[in-house]
C-alpha cells in the first residue's frame, strides 16, 4: 500500500480513544461520525484532519480502506455487513451480533467480501492472558479443562441502577447476559474451542439484572465459567480475572491489588514434574517502537489495532476473525434464553459447520 491506511470511525466515545491510538500507530484517521454534536466538537479538536459526519452512512461513500465500529454495543452487525459489502475492512469493537439471524448474515457477508472482519476484543491480549497463553503453549499445565473468567465492576447500587436502569442507554436495553465477550473471547482464544451449550444464572435473584454467571460447555469437552456484571471485588487488571486448570496444572491471574493483578501464578503438579513447581510471573512491560511505555490496560488495544493494520496493509489473517467473534457474542444470546427458561441448558446454534 503506497499511502498510510485510511481509517473511518463510527461512534466517538470509545471510538475517539481508538482513533487516537490509530494515529499513534501510524494510521490516518480521515473520517468519523457521531450523532452527538458535542462529541463531534471534541473529535474536531483531537482529530483536526478528519472529516466529521452526523450519520454513519456518509462513510460508505467516503474513500477509506478500513472502518472502526465503536457505536452502541448492540448495533454493530448491520454496519459491519454494509462496509464489508463495499470492500471496506471492518474492526468491530463490541458485540458482533445480537441474534442468530444477524450472526448468519454477518458470516455470509464476510465470506463474500474482498475485505476482512476483525473483532476488537482487546481482553484476549491483555498481559495476564498473554502469560496464561504462553504457559499453555509451552505445555506447562497440559490440556485446558476448566476455564474461569471474570469481568466485574464494583459500583454502588445507586450507580448500577443509574446505568442499567436507563432505557435510553444501551446498558439499560441489553439482556444481562449480553456483555460477555470480555470473558468468553479469552476463553475461546486460550482453548481454541467453540461453545456448544450455555446455562445462565442470576447471581442475586433479588437483583437479577446486576450480575450473572454462565456455565459454557466447550467443543473439546472442557467447561468454562464466566462471571460478569456488577459485583464487589473488582479486579485491578482492567476488571478482568482469568484462570485455566489443565490436565497437569494451573495458570491463573493473581488476585492482588495494583500492578500484581496483571501477574499470573503457574503451578505444575508434582506427579508430572517430580516435584510441584509453583511460581508467580509478571508480564514484561510493553513499549511502542519509539520506546514510549504502554500501560498494561492499553496493551490489548495496541495489539488489536496493529493486527488490524496488518490485515489491511499486509494481507495478514485477522487476529480474532468472524467465527469466534460471532460465537462469543451468541453465548450471551443463548444465556439470555437460558435465564428466561429457568437456567436450563441451551444449545448453541449450528452456524459454524
Amino acid at each position: 500500500m503506497g499511502q498510510r491506511m485510511r481509517v473511518g470511525v463510527v461512534g466517538l466515545r470509545m471510538g475517539l480513544y481508538l482513533a487516537t491510538w490509530c494515529r499513534r500507530l501510524g494510521m490516518e484517521v480521515v473520517a468519523a461520525c457521531d450523532r452527538d454534536p458535542a462529541r463531534r466538537a471534541e473529535a474536531g479538536e483531537i482529530l483536526p484532519e478528519a472529516v466529521l459526519f452526523e450519520e454513519w452512512v456518509a462513510l460508505l461513500e467516503y474513500p477509506i480502506d478500513a472502518v472502526v465500529l465503536a457505536n452502541d454495543f448492540d448495533e454493530h452487525a448491520p454496519l459491519a455487513i454494509a462496509f464489508l459489502d463495499r470492500g471496506v475492512h471492518v474492526l468491530s469493537e463490541s458485540a458482533a451480533c445480537v441474534d442468530d439471524r444477524q450472526a448468519a448474515a454477518l458470516l455470509a457477508a464476510e465470506e463474500r467480501s474482498s475485505a476482512t472482519y476483525s473483532f476488537a476484543e482487546n481482553y484476549v491480549f491483555h498481559p495476564h492472558v498473554n502469560l496464561i497463553r504462553k504457559a499453555l503453549a509451552d505445555g506447562e499445565i497440559g490440556r485446558p479443562t476448566l476455564v474461569e473468567a471474570d469481568y466485574l465492576h464494583a459500583m454502588s447500587p445507586e450507580d448500577v441502577t443509574g446505568l442499567i436502569g436507563d432505557p435510553a442507554h444501551w446498558r439499560g436495553r441489553i439482556e444481562p447476559t449480553a456483555y460477555c465477550t470480555h470473558t468468553l473471547s479469552p476463553v475461546l482464544a486460550l482453548t481454541g474451542q467453540l461453545p456448544v451449550e450455555v446455562s445462565a444464572y442470576p447471581v442475586d435473584t433479588a437483583d437479577a439484572r446486576a450480575a450473572v454467571v454462565m456455565v459454557v460447555r466447550l467443543s473439546g469437552g472442557g467447561l468454562a465459567i464466566s462471571r460478569h456484571g456488577f459485583l464487589q471485588g473488582e479486579p485491578d487488571s482492567h476488571w478482568s480475572w482469568v484462570s485455566v486448570r489443565g490436565t497437569e496444572g494451573l495458570a491463573e491471574s493473581v488476585r492482588a491489588p495494583g500492578d500484581r493483578a496483571w501477574s499470573v501464578r503457574v503451578r505444575t503438579e508434582g506427579w508430572v514434574a517430580g516435584a510441584a513447581r509453583d511460581e508467580e510471573r509478571a508480564p514484561t512491560p510493553s513499549t511502542l517502537p519509539d520506546g514510549t511505555p504502554v500501560e498494561p490496560k492499553a496493551e490489548g488495544t495496541v495489539h488489536v489495532l496493529e493486527g488490524f493494520r496488518a490485515c489491511v496493509e499486509d494481507g495478514a489473517a485477522p487476529l480474532i476473525p468472524v467465527v469466534p467473534a460471532v460465537a462469543a457474542s451468541l453465548v450471551g444470546v443463548a444465556g439470555a434464553r437460558s435465564l428466561r427458561e429457568g437456567s436450563r441448558p441451551v444449545a448453541m446454534p449450528k452456524l459454524f459447520g
